[in-house]
Order: C-alpha cells, then structure tokens, then sequence
C-alpha cells in the first residue's frame, strides 16, 4: 500500500522539532513558579521582619551604647573606661545576692515544676480516667488567675496570723507562727511554691499536647513484654517526649531568669533583698532610688548573656541526632 512519505516527513519533523522560540532567542522568563512562590513568601514575611527589627533589634543596640554610660537620669556621659557598669557589677553585693536568689529558683523550682507537669500529663492522658475535662482545667486554672489576686492570697495564707501557720500549728508541726515572709529561707520557699503553683499547668498542656503523637504501639508492645507502669513511661513515653521537655526547660529556664511578678508582687524583694530576682532589682535601678539607665542596661546585658548560654547547653545536650 503506497504511503505518503512528505506527509509523514513532516509530522515527524513537528514532533521532534524544538520550539520555534529558542532559535529566534527568546529567553526563559526570570519569575518562573519556583521564584514566584519564594518572592511571595518574602513578601508575606517583610512586614513582621520589618517590625520585629524595629522593636526588638533597634532597642537591643540602643540598651548596649547605654550601657556604656553613666549618670543619672538623662545626664548620662560615656563611662570611662566604657566598661565600668560591667565591672561595677563584681563589687555589687546587692546583684549578687539577686542572682544567687534567681539561680536558686531556677535550679529548684524548674526541675520539681516540669516533672510535677510531666507526671500530672501522663496521669491526665489515661483513657480510662472520669472527669478528664475537670482535672485538665482546674490543674491549668492557675495560669489565668491574676498575678495580684493569687500573691495576695498567698500572702494572706502565709501571713503570721494565717491559715497555714493554724493547721500546722494545729496538727502539732509547729509550736507557735512563723513568719513566713519575714525570714529569707522561708521567703523564698513561699516564692518557689507560688511559681510552682501557677507554672505547672503551663507546662502540663504542652506535655498533653506532646502525649497524642506518642505510638501507642510501642507502649502496648512494652507492656507485653511484662514491663510495669513506671518502666512504660520512663523507658517509652518520656523518650518520645524529649523534644517538648527540651522546648519546655528553654522556656521555664528563661521566664525565671527573667523573674519579676512574683518577686515584686509576693514578696517585694524582701526581706532585705533576699527574695528579689535580678530582673526586679534591674527595675529598681531604673526607676528606683536614683535611677541609673547606664547600669540597669549593663545588668539587662547579664541576663541576655545568662538566658543565651542556658538556652544553647539545653539546645546542644537535648540535640542527639547524628
């Protein structure tokens, strides 16, 4: 059967023809898709950039020239030498009486209040438990609570003459009141307790939220194999839980050392500066007892070295992966 062979000819050359476009010189178009969705998010993301760097960035600059200066009030004149705040704070005996007063809440207060949460999620967690909705909210209820309400109800139970001093006092634990927030050891232990109180919840949802992504498999095969309740959560769940325990002690190891509501709130430093975090003897350098701009940023400096250094050993030692 004859064929038309020009006929054919043609159709293979328009099939393997390039298109016509690239022997005239067109050129590729530079927005292809890929830069077209890369400029769009940068678009979406230049408002928040722009306003962050103004608000965080530009005061963080300008906290470090001020703290290269002395005065007070306004007259403030360069330090000479520039770093005179810095090494005014190694003779300050009040600043370090404040930090060992922050350190002594973040090494106490953080490891009891993430493991009370973490205990607390677990508990929280169980299918089987009635009242779930219940326990969840009135364990969290602390967090919203107003921070002048719940410290003058602590105040008012700790008092001299309060509820705490009566039933200790009445089931024979003590021979008579104590001052609680009269004396530095017992002040401190009401403020670990008042940040415990509140904190716990906080962190508690976090470990709730964390527990639903946790293979449930994996504690049903653990429980096959014979392993108890407490072998279950401490060689399964809390291994799977490491990247939020990690999230959760960068966040508890920053809010205290930055401590300031309670301190200033519950105990008011006292007594004599014993309970008082470095953030609330930054304020009152600032604003209090002729006012030194120059020193309280230096002291601000210290606490973003501090929060800095903490939050990188946590990041570097709850990090494992290859």
């Amino acid at each position: 059967m004859p064929t038309d062979t020009t006929a054919l000819s043609r159709s293979a050359r328009k099939k393997e023809a390039p298109p016509l476009d690239n022997y005239i010189g067109s050129k590729k178009p530079w927005l292809t898709g890929a830069r077209r969705r890369n400029l769009t998010g940068w678009v979406f993301l230049l408002p928040a950039s722009i306003m962050i760097f103004v608000v965080s960035f530009i005061p963080m600059i300008q906290a470090f020239f001020l703290s290269l200066q002395t005065g007070r009030g306004s007259r403030l004149d360069w330090a000479d030498p520039l770093w005179y705040n810095f090494e005014r704070m190694l003779s300050d005996e009040i600043f370090k009486l404040t930090m060992f007063n922050t350190f002594l809440y973040l090494i106490i207060q953080v490891p009891i209040m993430l493991i009370l949460a973490m205990v607390l999620a677990n508990l929280l967690n169980n299918p089987k438990l009635r009242f779930k909705a219940f326990w969840r909210t009135a364990i969290f209820l602390p967090v919203a609570v107003s921070l002048v309400s719940y410290s003058l109800v602590f105040r008012t139970l700790f008092a001299t003459d309060g509820f705490v001093n009566d039933m200790l006092t009445g089931i024979g634990l003590l021979d008579g009141p104590v001052n609680w927030l009269g004396q530095a050891d017992t002040a401190r232990a009401v403020l670990i307790l008042g940040l415990i109180w509140r904190w716990t919840g906080y962190n508690m949802v976090f470990y709730l939220a964390a527990l639903q992504n946790v293979d449930y498999s994996s504690i049903e095969a653990a429980r096959m194999d014979g392993a108890n309740a407490w072998q279950v959560f401490w060689n399964v769940t809390v291994p799977q839980l490491k990247p939020m325990i990690v999230f959760t002690a960068i966040l508890s190891t920053n809010g205290t050392l930055q401590l300031f509501d309670e301190s200033w709130a519950l105990t008011l430093g006292g007594p004599a500066y014993h309970t008082m975090s470095m953030s609330h003897y930054l304020y009152e350098v600032s604003f209090q007892k002729n006012p030194n701009f120059g020193y309280a940023a230096a002291i601000s400096y210290v606490i973003l070295i501090l929060v800095a250094i903490l939050a990188l050993i946590q990041m570097k030692v709850g990090d494992k992966r290859d």
